[in-house]
């Protein structure tokens, strides 16, 4: 199955698009639970648009560069909506090279498994400060984000679970470095 596809589908939903604008969704908003090189984008794009799921317009911009602009069709926002209304079963698990290094930590001394542990937390704290962040810029732009109703409700969702996500692992690196240290 193209994920991908439905990813695009789904941002084009909101409305015109570049590949560049598509590009910045996946670094930025997307990029919480699903990442997509340009490499990838740009020829997914060209697919869509043979299958007739989205259509594109040649924009100027500036003097000369010359950009297209996605739009979904309505053969593309059916596509969509089926997608998203189809049930799935649980994925398999998310691949975490992390926890590969944690289940063979025995070969590790106490203090390389230390400093191991110790970059980690620095780095999913940075992580969960960078999401504060975004968590703070789309409440101040978006008042109901957290409502239904809200174009932005699905980015709220995706945000606070990341937070979480984040927070959880934090605690657990804590616990686990307090055992280290403990040993």
């Amino acid at each position: 199955m193209r994920i991908l596809k439905y990813a695009i589908l789904g941002l084009l939903r909101k409305g015109e698009l570049s590949g560049y604008d598509i590009s910045s969704y996946f670094k930025e908003e997307l990029g919480q639970f699903w990442s997509a090189k340009h490499s990838q984008i740009y020829p997914e794009l060209k697919k869509l648009t043979a299958e007739g799921f989205i259509t594109f317009r040649t924009a100027i911009q500036g003097t000369k560069l010359e950009k297209k602009m996605y739009t979904l069709t309505d053969n593309g926002e059916r596509e969509l909506c089926a997608w998203l209304t189809k049930k799935d079963p649980i994925p398999e698990t998310v691949k975490d090279e992390f926890m590969l290094k944690a289940y063979f930590i025995s070969a590790l001394t106490n203090e390389e498994a230390d400093e191991l542990f110790t970059d980690q937390l620095v780095k999913r704290k940075e992580k969960l400060s960078d999401l504060e962040n975004s968590y703070h810029e789309l409440m101040t732009s978006s008042e109901e984000a957290d409502s239904f109703s809200s174009p932005d409700f699905g980015h709220y969702l995706v945000l606070t679970k990341a937070l979480e996500r984040e927070r959880n692992y934090i605690s657990w690196l804590e616990h686990i470095l307090a055992l280290i240290k403990k040993a």
